[in-house]
């Protein structure tokens, strides 16, 4: 690690570790109630848990750090949800991060890149993260998981929390699960599990950090085409087809583009249980639906400010990064449905053209043999 990516944290002096959740939407926001929750009964954690706000001016004229502050309660991101008092909403992004030990990052994927060259140098050397970020960056040398910007970046170790994860259920305490990716310490892990596990939110480790994070990020993808069939009203046939068939080309992605991808993180809950919610309730199927119900007149950009009251898409800027990764690579062929949908998108086909790809059923029995395609 260089030294100047991270600045010292004494660790061997910390007995405790202080917790900092960078990002305040709906998903950031109950992340912070999940873990504020458990600070306050572990004792291996200090009990406040900071969280960076970007800070907005509300109708009110207040600030909203001022009122999460306040009210205990981020009351446009997700409204009627106390996070508990030992939540500090905290709209100095530098501060926040400054003592915590363990990272949090959940913010777009699109921002993160330049949230972490503002923290270079300005994080602890002992701090660990983890990122419940779903989307990746297309660099010239190709594409770039969130968790490695993270860990190149800011030179610390960096895991990765995905599943079945709809965050309006899981802040109403209903029941759901979700898989943290981890590289090579499971000790590391299990303070993860720990942090976010409670009665209602069952957590497992998995050693497979691109697997989990590719499969938290391409599923937004599969919604968009779910999306579709449910805006042109084509029923739950087309509808588990396209979802069977988005998980097979997530799986061949995956495996062709990191090797020590595993079979059997597609059957933890960041994989088709995370794809089976989304495709039913998430907000990329929500606004592919409403897209394709207008016929594709309608841009995604105008449907997301009318229908997602400042939350963003990941579906669409992903669909264009993997089709980034497939053309560069002359894979168009070998992934008919990721690659309809980004037409889709970009308006150069009709949002009925997604039923259309089955006509072109890609032989995938080389897969294994991966290496070849590079």
């Amino acid at each position: 690690m260089s030294p100047t990516t991270a600045v010292d944290g004494n660790s061997s002096t910390n007995k405790k570790f202080k917790v900092t959740v960078v990002g305040s939407g709906n998903w950031g926001s109950v992340a912070a109630k999940l873990i504020g929750s458990n600070t306050l009964k572990l004792s291996s954690f200090h009990d406040e848990v900071r969280m960076w706000v970007f800070e907005e001016t509300l109708p009110s004229g207040e600030k909203l750090t001022d009122v999460i502050n306040r009210d205990n309660e981020n009351v446009k991101y997700l409204p009627g949800i106390k996070l508990g008092r030992n939540v500090v909403a905290d709209p100095d992004l530098v501060n926040a991060v400054k003592d915590a030990n363990m990272l949090v990052f959940v913010t777009p994927h699109q921002f993160m890149e330049g949230i972490c060259r503002r923290l270079v140098g300005k994080v602890r050397s002992d701090a660990e993260a983890i990122s419940l970020i779903k989307g990746m960056e297309v660099k010239m040398e190709g594409p770039c998981m969130i968790s490695s910007l993270i860990s190149e970046l800011l030179g610390i170790n960096c895991c990765v929390l995905m599943g079945a994860n709809i965050a309006n259920e899981i802040a109403k305490e209903m029941f759901s699960e979700a898989t943290v990716g981890y590289r090579e310490h499971r000790e590391v892990a299990e303070r993860w599990v720990n942090l976010f596990s409670t009665t209602y939110f069952i957590v497992s480790p998995v050693q497979d950090v691109e697997g989990v994070e590719l499969c938290g990020t391409l599923k937004n993808v599969v919604a968009l085409a779910a999306g579709f069939v449910d805006g042109l009203d084509m029923g739950n046939n087309t509808k588990a087809a396209i979802m069977r068939i988005g998980l097979r080309e997530m799986r061949v992605f995956s495996k062709l583009m990191f090797s020590s991808v595993k079979d059997n993180t597609f059957f933890e809950s960041c994989g088709v249980a995370d794809l089976i919610t989304t495709c039913l309730g998430g907000r990329n199927r929500k606004v592919a639906e409403a897209f394709a119900r207008n016929g594709g007149k309608r841009s995604f950009d105008e449907l997301e400010a009318e229908m997602l009251q400042g939350q963003k898409l990941q579906g669409v800027s992903t669909a264009k990064e993997v089709y980034e990764v497939l053309s560069k690579r002359g894979w168009q062929e070998l992934f008919p449905l990721f690659t309809t949908v980004h037409e889709i998108t970009i308006g150069h086909l009709p949002p009925s053209a997604i039923v259309e790809h089955s006509e072109h059923t890609p032989n995938f029995s080389l897969v294994e043999g991966s290496a070849q395609y590079y």
